[in-house]
């Protein structure tokens, strides 16, 4: 018996081999079926797919043996990656100087042997699709060509499992990034909220108290300092939110009437200013994410009031349900969104540009914070705009 040699590069190898993580694993059905038809097709009572650990032969699938590995110096395997042929193939094992005295060969009558290289994308040989016989014998042409293209397969299940675990891998660790964001955006805002409050109230005790001290410029910057304040608290807000959308998504479903939902979301926004918003004629019962479904709602009329430069600014509200789904669109009479805003405007932290009836820019917060809750809760929004006209957006969420 002679022992395999060890390829030149075999320390790289072996580390290709590992990078499968399939060492050790239990069988499985995709690679259990390849060696029961290679099995079939070449007409022997064994088929394995070996991988070639550093000092054993590792067999990931085993058709007609009760082990599933082996020594690496007693492997026919061994030898079979050293050979730069499609195919290595020994007719006669006792009477090949490597393999006569092999314990395979005497003990376990392992006379015919056919090995295909397992050859991944970078050129390592990670082991061998493989078929033994009990007897001398050849392989057909066709069959030569059917060990070739399994291994093949076999090849192409490697790599399809490792870009499973690498993509699962990314997706946990993307997960995991967002739970470290969400925790920070949280923490931030939190601590932030409260310095922001008390800038509020000193700007405001300032002016009472030294008010008469200060002339006109000065009354501007304490102004300025609270409105600042103000629109980084709602910047806070909004981030707050959006990154809580998972989780108001996931409460639970409640029964309410449509319009008894808008009326409440009308009394939120204590409009102080000319507007006439037109309920739905049709009073629905509904059965869905009552919070997610104001947050969406209430972030789409405040819009519609914010972005508008007409005197009288006007709302209509449309809901209707159908084919299992709760159709919303909300219109109004206001600026209107340019042309080429309209395809990012539900991306985060984009805005059109436009400054709202009281001159204060938006974040780019709000309407990423909709699409998220709207995806969620099963449906999609859209957009659809006249400048100077008005906004229409359309969205669905699915009914539970």
């Amino acid at each position: 018996m002679i022992a395999p040699q060890f390829p030149v590069d075999e320390e790289q190898r072996l580390a290709a081999v590992r990078s499968y993580n399939l060492l050790d694993t239990l069988p499985e059905k995709d690679f259990d079926n390849i060696t029961a038809l290679t099995a079939n097709i070449c007409d022997v009572p064994i088929s394995l797919v070996t991988l070639l650990d550093a000092d054993r032969n590792f067999l990931k699938s085993y058709y007609g043996l009760n082990f599933n590995e082996s020594p690496r110096d007693t492997s026919f395997c061994g030898h079979a990656i050293l050979e730069e042929s499609n195919i290595f193939i020994v007719e006669d094992a006792r009477k090949d100087p490597r393999f006569m005295d092999n314990p395979l060969v005497k003990d376990m009558n392992a006379v015919f042997y056919a090995g295909v290289r397992l050859i991944n994308s970078d050129g390592y040989p990670l082991g061998t699709l493989c078929v033994f016989d009990t007897k001398p014998r050849t392989l057909s042409k066709s069959q030569k060509s059917a060990l070739i293209s399994m291994a093949y397969q076999v090849v192409n299940l490697f790599e399809a499992r490792k870009r499973n675990r690498t993509l699962l891998a990314v997706q946990q660790e993307l997960k995991e990034k967002n739970e470290e964001l969400k925790n920070f955006a949280g923490i931030v805002s939190h601590d932030m909220k409260m310095p922001l409050a008390n800038m509020i109230i000193t700007s405001d005790m300032l002016r009472s108290k030294y008010g008469h001290h200060l002339d006109k410029q000065g009354k501007e910057y304490l102004d300025y300092i609270k409105q600042s304040s103000f629109t980084l608290s709602e910047y806070i807000t909004g981030l707050l939110e959006h990154y809580e959308s998972d989780k108001t998504a996931s409460l639970t479903d409640e029964v309410f009437d449509s319009n008894s939902l808008l009326e409440e979301i009308i009394e939120l926004l204590n409009i102080n200013i000319d507007c006439e918003i037109n309920l739905p004629e049709e009073n629905i019962e509904m059965q869905a994410n009552r919070a997610a479904l104001e947050q969406i709602i209430l972030n789409l009329v405040g819009n519609s009031l914010k972005y508008n430069d007409k005197e009288k600014i006007k709302i209509d509200i449309h809901c209707t349900e159908k084919s299992g789904f709760y159709h919303f669109s909300i219109s109004d009479n206001g600026m209107g969104i340019p042309k080429n805003k309209r395809s990012h405007i539900f991306d985060l932290f984009v805005t059109t540009g436009k400054l709202d009836r009281n001159g204060k820019k938006g974040n780019g917060i709000g309407l990423s914070t909709v699409k998220k809750l709207v995806t969620k809760l099963g449906g999609e929004i859209e957009v659809s705009s006249e400048l100077g006209k008005g906004t229409t957006f359309h969205f669905s969420i699915k009914k539970n």
